[in-house]
């Protein structure tokens, strides 16, 4: 199943996209597509329920704004340097571990609504990720049933402001954490849709130029290891996002780097969980 949330931003509706590719309002089974939906089995009883309505569901128009097809989840854990080629261009060792980050859910938009370069920002990066969304709580689980704890997957733009991460001290969590530095979606994939998660090409292009182009299976810690990992040391709640890390291509990487400028389009997709594109904006107010 493909979830969606769609409408203006505050304001958003359930949907589902079709086999046939048909966008549906599915509304009328009630609630957000949160932490009660995915905690309550939401996924098998919409599925349920659509056996007996889906005739009746208003069809939406493919013109209509999409929202992030999950509603404020707690939190969303970040993997860092998860891809061999991005830690070589980013001058770091391979982690022996996991290298873990928070982005604030305050940074959550839309797919395909614009990104925001903050105010004083010099250096706003792209970063294509796969992300996983929890199903089930999830607390010190061992790795051999941690998908049992997986929803599904969703497209996400890991946005990073280099300076505010990197020159200015603390923790990463500054430089990723801005207004509309995580886009996600266009949908979610349920766990069934996407049978290996670990052999999807992602990409990304910054004005029709692609500069990330790699394979899933290039991941130095996989989904079932990542959940069971993040787990050791803190709970996952359904409906919480795992982003499992970027490969090599990002802005900070390039020779000489390079970072979004006011008007580029940034366009980026993984296999089976379709594509996404945001204009920069320079911040103003």
């Amino acid at each position: 199943m493909k979830l969606i949330r769609f409408g203006e931003p505050g304001q958003e509706k359930t949907g589902i996209i079709t086999k046939e590719g048909k966008w549906l309002d599915v509304s009328a089974f009630k609630g957000d597509f949160d932490e009660k939906f995915y905690g309550e089995d939401g996924i098998a009883k919409l599925d349920k329920w659509l056996n007996d309505n889906q005739s009746g569901c208003p069809e939406i128009d493919q013109d209509t704004r999409l929202g992030p097809p999950v509603f404020r989840p707690s939190k969303i854990v970040c993997i860092g340097l998860n891809y061999a080629l991005h830690a070589k261009e980013a001058g770091m060792d391979i982690p022996t571990e996991p290298v873990l980050f928070f982005k604030s859910t305050t940074a959550i938009c839309g797919p395909n609504d614009p990104v925001i370069i903050p105010k004083g920002s010099t250096k706003t990066d792209w970063e294509v990720e796969l992300a996983v969304v929890v199903g089930k709580k999830a607390a010190y689980v061992d790795e051999s049933n941690a998908m049992d704890h997986v929803a599904g997957y969703v497209l996400h733009n890991d946005y990073s402001e280099r300076t505010f991460q990197l020159e200015k001290g603390g923790q990463w969590v500054k430089g990723k954490s801005c207004d509309t530095f995580a886009p996600i979606g266009p949908f979610l994939a349920t766990r069934d849709e996407i049978p290996d998660p670990h052999n999807l090409n992602l990409w990304l292009e910054v004005n029709g130029e692609r500069l990330q182009d790699s394979s899933t299976s290039d991941l130095v810690f996989g989904v079932p290891y990542l959940v069971s990992y993040i787990s050791q040391f803190m709970t996952l709640l359904p409906g919480d996002i795992i982003s499992t890390g970027t490969p090599s291509g990002v802005g900070l990487g390039l020779k000489p780097p390079r970072f979004l400028q006011p008007s580029d389009v940034v366009e980026l997709g993984i296999d089976g969980l379709g594509s996404s594109k945001q204009t920069a904006v320079q911040y103003s107010g």
